[in-house]
């Protein structure tokens, strides 16, 4: 088992960095390997389960173990195949904008392959840049 810990910074304030996570009909405008999601509900809350559709058509199915509205956190399990991920998402207001942290935990190959891919939405994400990127 291996984990790792991403970070992003930009000028997006946490409020909507936090909306955007929370609603997966808005992953894909900031999260450019997602094509689509499908899931019931507007909001990912505690127990939420669905699929991550990538670009290269593969589907990934998930569940949502937590959700913290109060302290902006939320933790996930992904599946791909026989990979397995956990990931720990948090959203923090900063003097210019925001911060996000990501916590992948998995095998380690599965984490460094998903790691520079995840960098990148992040980066996006926290710059509220990409088509849609409000999702309104």
């Amino acid at each position: 088992m291996a984990v790792m810990t991403l970070r992003a910074a930009g000028g997006a304030a946490a409020g909507d960095v936090w909306a955007r996570y929370v609603r997966p009909a808005c992953w894909p405008t900031w999260s450019p390997q997602i094509r689509a999601v499908r899931v019931a509900g507007d909001r990912i809350t505690p127990g939420t389960r669905g699929e991550v559709v990538s670009l290269l058509g593969l589907t990934a199915r998930f569940v949502v173990e937590s959700v913290d509205e109060e302290r902006r956190r939320w933790v996930w399990r992904v599946r791909l195949g026989p990979v397995r991920l956990r990931l720990h998402h948090a959203v923090f207001a900063a003097s210019t904008g925001s911060l996000t942290t990501l916590r992948i935990e998995g095998p380690a190959i599965a984490v460094l392959a998903y790691a520079g891919l995840a960098r990148w939405a992040l980066g996006r994400l926290v710059r509220g840049t990409g088509k849609g990127h409000d999702c309104e």
